[in-house]
This record gives structure tokens, C-alpha cells and sequence, in this order.
């Protein structure tokens, strides 16, 4: 089992406050290795705060979050660090590429804290195959404000693969392309679902798309239910 979310529950405010608000309501969740699921939901429902909690980026009011067993919720921050930079990539409806560096130095950010020769020629080495891989290689030296926005959102996508990680977390990633790109982006990410191994986790509104992956859930109520 990769993931397992157990009883989760998560809301705005302080839980002891009258004015408390749950989002997600007792939720739980299996997720197995190299599983690709596509969560739907309106707006509001939860589904990026189910995201930030799968990825250590907030913590759940109650309930517990496993991930090969380990239960991440009690991490300290520099684990959880480590634990996001190693095992989680992220995927956004908008690239979020630092618009002074180039795309090569933008795919090799989350590589900064590798110290050793050997581990940044190696990082360099994946970013080459991942970046031919996608196409944008020939691209490796300009600025995000050069390219479309398609070529910046694949470039966004290697920058969440760098690090081969374990689970891919994708927020609306099709959100801001046209039709075109659209199909290339869902192209791309079951190719590495395929290829890699990697775990998906898609959250989108595009009922097209989430019939491409495996599993369709959709959170209702603070709860997933099969779709």
C-alpha cells in the first residue's frame, strides 16, 4: 500500500472554535503503487486541501496519513521536507517557473540541496532524458516568457519528475491549456504512469480527462465516493 488516509478530517479555523468549518469529513483512502486516479469535485469541496494533506504541505485536524507505513502527520518539518523533495512531485494549473531562470535552471531547482559533483551530474543527466523525452530540450536555455504556455507546463512537469518521485500530486494541471495541449499533458503523464511506475493523482473539473486515468473518485460531503 502506498498511501492510506485514515478518518481524516480537516477544516478552516480552529477546531475548538464554534465557527470551525470541516472540509473533508472523516475521509478515508487507499491509494496502491503506480495506481492513477482522477478526483472530481466543485469548487470548494476539498480537493486541493486533500492534496496539500497527501503531500505534507498542511496537516489534518484528525485522522492519520501512512505512506508505506510510515505515518507522515507526526513528521517534523525538516522531515517533511525531505520527505516532499524525495517521494512527492507537484503539478499546478499554472507552471509556477521562476520567470529570470531558464528552463533548464528552473527543472533543477528542487536538485539545489544535492551537494556532491556526482549528484548534480547525475540530476543534469535525468533532466536531459526527461526534457528530450517531452520535447522541450531544445528549449533548455530560455525564459519561461519565451515559450507557450504549453511548453511551460511540460517544463513543469519534468521539474516535478527530477527527483523520480514516488506519487505525482496534479492540481487542475490542464486547467490554463488549450484543446491541443490539453491532450498532450494527458499524454505525457500516463506515459510516466506508465513507463516510471509513477503513482497519479489528478484533480480536475474535465470529465474527458479523468476518464483516462484509472479510477475515478469524487468528494462529496468531505468524502470520496467511486464514480
Amino acid at each position: 500500500m502506498l498511501l492510506d488516509l485514515d478518518h481524516i478530517t480537516k477544516g478552516f479555523g480552529n477546531p475548538a472554535d464554534p465557527n470551525y468549518r470541516p472540509v473533508l469529513k472523516e475521509l478515508s483512502m487507499k491509494v496502491e503503487e503506480g495506481e492513477r486516479i482522477a478526483i472530481l469535485g466543485p469548487s470548494g469541496s476539498g480537493k486541493t486541501t486533500l492534496l496539500n494533506l497527501i503531500g505534507g504541505l498542511d496537516y489534518p485536524d484528525s485522522g492519520s496519513v501512512r505512506f508505506r507505513g510510515n505515518e507522515i502527520t507526526g513528521y517534523s518539518v525538516p522531515e517533511m521536507d525531505r520527505f516532499r523533495n524525495q517521494q512527492i512531485g507537484f503539478v499546478f494549473q499554472f507552471h509556477h517557473l521562476l520567470p529570470q531562470c531558464t528552463l533548464l535552471e528552473n527543472v533543477l531547482v528542487p536538485t539545489l540541496v544535492n551537494h556532491t559533483r556526482s549528484e548534480r551530474e547525475e540530476k543534469l543527466e535525468r533532466a536531459s532524458e526527461l526534457m528530450k523525452r517531452v520535447g522541450i530540450w531544445e528549449f533548455r536555455h530560455k525564459l519561461p516568457g519565451k515559450l507557450s504556455g504549453g511548453e511551460c507546463q511540460r517544463a513543469a512537469v519534468v521539474r516535478a519528475m527530477i527527483n523520480a518521485p514516488s506519487v505525482l500530486l496534479a492540481d487542475e494541471p490542464t486547467g490554463a491549456l488549450d484543446r491541443e495541449n490539453v491532450d498532450v499533458m494527458a499524454d505525457l503523464l500516463l506515459e510516466l504512469n506508465e513507463s516510471d511506475g509513477l503513482t497519479l493523482l489528478l484533480v480536475t473539473h474535465s470529465m474527458d480527462l479523468a476518464k483516462r486515468m484509472g479510477k475515478i473518485l469524487e468528494l462529496k460531503s468531505g468524502k470520496l465516493e467511486l464514480k
